[in-house]
């Protein structure tokens, strides 16, 4: 039986932090404002596994209350993610996900993250597939002061109804 899963996260934007996207370090003056390491692509899709065997959210497995997760990389989440999967028996089908910021352009970096995001979930990078976009200049993303990712997963497990 096949499962889906969706997932959104959102971080802002501040000047001196790191901009991590889909377990790749992308070169910007701004990062993400977050407990962990802020990568909004992990978190997303993290979400939407955790969605596909009804599982709950991000925040109940990795609370960001207190020290623990504090600066946590995000693959340490997604490997959680595919563990708890192939525990029933699953498997990740695909991931589609699309990374919304106005600047930088990270399409030059979405081979790297496909890369990176399966290696962390133990799949195939064509199981992944990562899209760019901008807001127009819309809100608070278009203004650089935010970006967002959203995700949508399919994952198999045996016997689910």
């Amino acid at each position: 039986m096949y499962r889906i899963g969706e997932g959104f996260d959102s971080h802002r934007l501040e000047a001196g932090r790191n901009l991590r996207i889909g377990c790749v370090d992308v070169a910007a003056p701004f990062g993400s404002l977050a407990h962990s390491d802020g990568d909004v692509l992990a978190h997303a899709i993290v979400d939407a596994l955790l969605g596909a065997i009804g599982e709950g959210d991000i925040g109940r497995h990795f609370p960001p209350a207190g020290a623990k997760w504090k600066n946590a990389d995000s693959r340490v989440f997604l490997a959680e993610a595919a563990r708890l999967i192939a525990d029933r028996g699953g498997r990740i089908a695909n991931v589609d996900s699309t990374v919304i910021l106005e600047a930088p352009r990270i399409s030059d970096h979405i081979s790297a993250m496909r890369a990176a995001l399966a290696h962390a979930l133990g799949c195939d990078a064509t199981a992944i597939s990562v899209k760019a976009k901008t807001a127009e200049g819309l809100g608070p993303i278009g203004a650089g002061a935010a970006l967002e990712a959203r995700a949508v997963a399919l994952v198999w497990l045996p016997g689910a109804e």
